[in-house]
């Protein structure tokens, strides 16, 4: 189709036109797009604490416990006590068969009544001797022999005594008593068993100051001294909390769990009884510093591990490389690339570029710098 000449010279400055028109819409998005302030989550990494929380749980026990055994073999043909009955000094708890002790005091009466007997015969002799001698109707070396006798028959007497005496105490290792107050937590022997002096039959938790027995690992054992004051709480009744200390400290670690003894003493409060399950709580040092962040705020970028910070007065963000130390159940542990008063972005880091404005949505939440080991605080 032929077109005229003037609509032919009007063709160029059209296209210029819609070039230019083209061109300045391509600008005002790139305009609309640079001016775009994205809402963002972000943490606030507050100063650390300078000590941190030790919790290891255990159970109440008696500070002393006895565990009580015949001093005399025999077949035991009572027991006295159940396990949690509470005893007294004197109590019987167990007895074994005291037959043949019995015809063993007997057995002494008699030769102690036979050497009294033999005592008061030589003892005749030797006054008989002493006057005899006296009227030169004797020679001396009687005198001396039938003194002689004497004197070994009032040794075999004692000597008769102290058998008597030691048969009647074996009669009584046949019953085995309490020594202390106390509450019987364990039966090792029963009736019809034949036990030797000394065998383990009850064992009585002794009345009195009660203790918390933990285990502590080995990277910790240090914080823990003999004196160190420390927090008991307890699994039955969270309102019921005690100031304890630490009584003892074991020398050697259990060969098995690698893990040291720790003994705390508690107040003695009716409240507490034995086996309780209890919570104890220590202060340690802060040594090593480490900053949680959420799991969330961490990114990567060209094989480092970055998080994205804001910057206070122009509201942007930039990347900062960090030095990851752990992963925890409720986030991640930074050694490196952070300090307190850092703001860092907790979510939504893939939409991150570097001088991006942001806007933060629903202010700063703090998170705590922590010491190793210790949990967190988590976002609000």
């Amino acid at each position: 189709m032929f077109l005229p000449s003037s609509i032919l010279r009007k063709l160029p400055a059209a296209g210029l036109i819609i070039a230019s028109l083209g061109l300045a819409g391509c600008s005002q998005e790139k305009a609309e797009v640079k001016d775009i302030i994205r809402p963002v989550k972000v943490v606030e990494i507050a100063k650390a604490h300078d000590t941190r929380t030790l919790s290891y749980s255990g159970s109440v026990r008696a500070r002393t416990e006895s565990t009580l055994g015949f001093r005399v073999n025999g077949k035991i043909t009572e027991r006295l006590v159940d396990i949690g009955q509470h005893v007294a000094p004197g109590d019987v708890l167990a007895r074994i068969d005291p037959s043949d002790y019995d015809l063993s005091v007997k057995s002494a009466q008699a030769a102690l009544d036979a050497s009294e007997r033999q005592v008061e015969t030589v003892e005749l002799a030797r006054k008989r001797a002493e006057q005899l001698f006296a009227k030169n109707f004797a020679p001396k070396s009687q005198l001396e022999q039938a003194t002689l006798t004497f004197d070994q028959a009032v040794a075999t007497r004692d000597s008769a005594r102290s058998t008597l005496a030691q048969a009647r105490n074996q009669v009584g290792y046949t019953d085995l008593k309490a020594d202390r107050d106390g509450i019987v937590t364990a039966v090792n022997a029963d009736v019809g068993q034949v036990v030797g002096s000394g065998t383990p039959v009850i064992t009585v938790a002794v009345d009195g100051e009660k203790e918390v027995l933990i285990a502590v690992p080995e990277m910790e054992i240090a914080q823990f001294k003999p004196g160190k004051d420390v927090k008991a709480g307890f699994w039955s009744d969270a309102a019921l909390a005690l100031d304890g200390k630490v009584r003892e400290v074991a020398g050697s670690a259990d060969p098995q769990s690698r893990t040291f003894a720790v003994r705390v003493s508690l107040p003695n409060d009716p409240r507490v009884l034995l086996g309780m399950t209890a919570n104890i709580e220590a202060s340690a040092a802060n040594e090593k510093q480490l900053v949680s962040i959420p799991l969330s705020a961490l990114a990567e970028k060209d094989s480092q591990s970055i998080v994205w910070t804001v910057d206070r007065g122009a509201d942007t963000v930039h990347a900062r490389p960090v030095k990851v130390a752990e992963f925890a159940a409720d986030g991640v542990r930074v050694a490196e690339g952070l300090k307190p008063g850092d703001i860092v972005v907790a979510a939504g880091t893939q939409f991150m570029t570097e001088d991006l404005k942001v806007k933060l949505a629903g202010g700063v939440t703090q998170q705590s710098a922590s010491a190793e080991g210790e949990d967190a605080s988590k976002l609000r």
